[in-house]
């Protein structure tokens, strides 16, 4: 009880949980005969966490749920009546939602001055949310322009394997050895590179200095006492 009256204080813990349990199961549902079918559900899972988080901050929480309404409409539509454009509108319309959802949380983040535990984990969840967006975008990049991320233009990447880049491109680790081949490609993974190192640059750090200063202020509130 006392874990879950923690996720209802602070959800942008409970959002981070859940991206981070799907990097542990995608390769397990990847590898699923029902691997699809497993993948949409969780990502409805994913979207639902994320709508509840979105309510916390002050943009419209209405956008983000007509958009999480599409992609879960349009992923029905694709199980019962599978067509290869709707993968691609499908992805697109994630990386809407997961950037908006990742603009809802920086906003959250620095509407004020102070650093609570929750904005802490958004920190985090924000971090998951771009690295989500971006994947879906190259999902989106390999479809339009075939052999972006594989030399072989018959053969797409999987999901895993551009997240894994997403991941290491966000982070600036350059690690993955998925690398971009076209220009489109590598124009993405610029702007994704540019994106993590000024969230680290303007956020993460804001809320550092905020935490920093309140250590500050209450220890010497304390010395006076």
């Amino acid at each position: 009880m006392s874990v879950i009256a923690f996720l209802r204080r602070t959800p942008s813990a409970g959002l981070l949980l859940t991206q981070l349990v799907g990097v542990l199961l995608y390769p397990w549902i990847q590898a699923s005969p029902r691997g699809h079918a497993l993948l949409t559900a969780f990502g409805v899972v994913v979207l639902g966490v994320a709508l509840r988080v979105v309510r916390r901050t002050p943009w419209v929480t209405g956008l983000a749920f007509l958009l999480a309404l599409v992609v879960v409409v349009l992923s029905l539509i694709n199980t019962v009546f599978p067509h290869p454009a709707l993968p691609v509108m499908i992805a697109a319309m994630e990386a809407a939602f997961y950037f908006y959802a990742a603009g809802s949380l920086i906003a959250y983040m620095v509407q004020d001055w102070v650093a609570t535990t929750d904005e802490f984990f958004a920190a985090g969840a924000t971090f998951t949310l771009l690295a989500w967006a971006f994947a879906y975008v190259y999902v989106v990049c390999q479809a339009l322009v075939p052999g972006s991320f594989n030399a072989n233009p018959g053969s797409d990447r999987a999901w895993l394997e551009l997240l894994f880049l997403s991941v290491a491109v966000l982070s600036s680790v350059g690690l993955s050895d998925v690398l971009p081949l076209t220009p489109m490609a590598r124009s993405l993974v610029m702007l994704e590179s540019f994106a993590g190192v000024m969230y680290i640059a303007l956020v993460v750090s804001r809320l550092i200095s905020l935490s920093a200063a309140e250590r500050r202020v209450a220890r010497q509130e304390t010395e006076k006492l």
